[in-house]
């Protein structure tokens, strides 16, 4: 199995080492050509304004969408900005969820936290450990389409699938626990 990484900016290296653990081979993507041979790509966290142009710029808009439509992708908070169907502002989207973004939703830097969460899916092991920085929230899905997989205590949607399509609102990429990369694996798994 081969998996991407998005590698324009943001928190990659955490979600590589993460993926090496669990003895993936891993692909930094920068440009279109990378992605061939993928099985899978996430999209990290980082700034999703400066990931969007970036990835416009290097003329990856296009092949990121034509790799998504056959291929798991993941999205973990600014990734999940990126992946949506609208955020309420003008700027790159790959457009693929069918989900509406708040940006920051929780706050700034200093209103970051940790919180315990049940997310469906996920086998054993209590609830999963979330790390939220700067975080964006589902603000709304098309239920139809769309399964939000965790929300907080407040109702807030900050997880969800759509077909081989995965967002989180926070970072698993910082926390010791792998079973949401397990989960997107499971996700490849099922896609082959």
């Amino acid at each position: 199995m081969k998996i991407g990484v998005l590698a324009l900016q943001g928190a990659f290296v955490e979600h590589r080492k993460k993926l090496e653990k669990l003895g993936v081979e891993v692909v930094e993507v920068r440009l279109p050509r990378d992605l061939e041979g993928l099985d899978g790509l996430i999209i990290p966290g980082g700034e999703s304004t400066t990931i969007g142009k970036l990835a416009t710029e290097y003329g990856l808009i296009e092949p990121l969408t034509a790799f998504a439509r056959n291929k798991p992708v993941w999205g973990t908070c600014a990734g999940m900005i990126f992946m949506a169907r609208d955020i309420g502002v003008r700027q790159p989207l790959l457009g693929l969820m069918d989900i509406t973004v708040q940006r920051n939703a929780f706050g700034r830097q200093v209103d970051s936290f940790e919180t315990e969460l049940d997310i469906e899916g996920l086998n054993g092991g209590g609830p999963f450990p979330a790390i939220f920085i700067r975080a964006p929230r589902i603000a709304d899905v098309d239920e139809e389409d769309v399964q939000v997989l965790a929300r907080l205590e407040d109702g807030s949607a900050v997880a969800a699938r759509q077909g081989h399509w995965l967002v989180t609102s926070f970072h698993p990429e910082l926390s010791d626990d792998d079973r949401l990369h397990r989960y997107f694996i499971s996700l490849i798994n099922d896609q082959k």
